[in-house]
């Protein structure tokens, strides 16, 4: 996982992760009109669940947690203490995970349901 943690921190991610979060918002303030549209509507949910649901459990769940275990020495380590750590990280990163990539795929479907109906 410090292996994953670090590759992961790229320019094609940043561009993906930030990029959704700049250009929904903007997306979402582009369709506003009055009346309001079913299409602004879906992509204000998409919004909201992105920005609440993905960026922010990331960076207020997973990336404390990426942190913690980056400065986890892991070659100085006993089995026990490796086991312990493993017991803090694993629960609950794969629970804010599971909730991110629920949050993104919602968010996804929302966009595309804008595209479609709207």
């Amino acid at each position: 996982m410090q292996a994953i943690n670090k590759a992961i921190l790229n320019p094609l991610f940043f561009v993906s992760f930030i990029g959704s979060l700049l250009l929904l918002p903007v997306s979402t303030f582009l369709h506003y009109q009055q009346p309001i549209s079913n299409r602004f509507i879906f992509l204000l949910i998409a919004t909201i669940i992105y920005i609440i649901g993905s960026f922010g459990v990331t960076i207020f769940g997973n990336v404390p947690l990426n942190e913690m275990l980056a400065r986890f020495n892991l070659q100085a380590a006993s089995d026990e203490e490796i086991a312990n750590q493993r017991t803090k990280f694993e629960l609950p990163w794969n629970r804010l995970h599971t909730i991110r990539t629920i949050a993104s795929v919602i968010s996804l479907v929302m966009v595309l349901i804008a595209c479609v109906k709207g």
